[in-house]
């Protein structure tokens, strides 16, 4: 069974990407070698890799400081046999953050509020997976391994945009809500609530009610915060435009 015309399994595994906040992780464990699997939250980095808050005291990080190797399972959490959705399986290596410290805390906390406690914690840290892959299965005849390259933003050019990316975040919470409800309900087909923007890239804005996850795909490439606003206010119009 081949796949439809319209299939694109990289977009598909960056959405996923985009709008998981829980996933299983998989390590070896230190001395044996032994897989070992664990549940945790992450968010994502704005070139989609996934982001971690991990305390030393756990064994999935003292495996990942012994050895890097990891694969993460992601999958859409339909209702239903979960088999009949579209999951991944990334692998890559899990690395400590020594840069850009403050953009994976203020991504993170934006995905996940209730882990600011823990961020001051001597023994939490934030840890980056950098894939070196990923299995998607999206269903009978839509099975792909992809390399990065097809599932991760290029940021290449867009310094502007992520420098402007906190601002632009604040500012759509602060006084865009309204905008960010249509955006959910007329043009992701979503349902209303308390939607709030935890972050942009080039690509697309992210937006969260609670544990629902939404991604506003942008219809093109935005790499400034000029062009960022331009098309936040089109996708305003067009979403204004289909009130009933």
């Amino acid at each position: 069974m081949q796949p439809t015309p319209d299939f694109d399994p990289g977009k598909l595994a960056r959405s996923l990407l985009r709008r998981s906040r829980q996933g299983a992780l998989a390590t070896l464990m230190a001395g044996s070698g032994d897989p070992y699997c664990s549940l945790v939250n992450l968010a994502s980095h704005p070139d989609g890799s996934p982001i971690l808050l991990i305390s030393r005291l756990a064994v999935h990080t003292r495996n990942i400081l012994a050895d890097s190797r990891v694969s993460l399972m992601l999958d859409e959490r339909v209702a239903g046999d979960p088999l009949e959705g579209a999951r991944i399986m990334l692998s890559g290596r899990a690395e400590q953050a020594d840069t850009e410290t403050s953009l994976l805390q203020r991504r993170y906390l934006a995905a996940h509020p209730s882990a600011e406690a823990f961020v001051s914690f001597s023994d939490f840290s934030f840890f980056r997976i950098h894939p070196t892959g990923t299995h998607l299965v999206a269903g009978f005849g839509r099975i792909v391994d992809l390399k990065p390259e097809r599932f991760l933003t290029d940021l290449s050019g867009a310094d502007d945009l992520l420098a402007a990316e906190e601002g632009a975040v604040a500012h759509m919470n602060a006084d865009h809500r309204e905008a960010m409800n249509l955006y959910a309900t007329k043009l992701l087909g979503g349902s209303a609530g308390e939607w709030r923007c935890t972050g942009c890239d080039p690509e697309g804005l992210d937006m969260q009610d609670g544990q629902t996850v939404l991604r506003l795909e942008f219809p093109e490439r935005v790499s400034d915060g000029t062009a960022l606003r331009k098309m936040l206010v089109r996708l305003a119009g067009e979403a204004r435009a289909k009130v009933d």
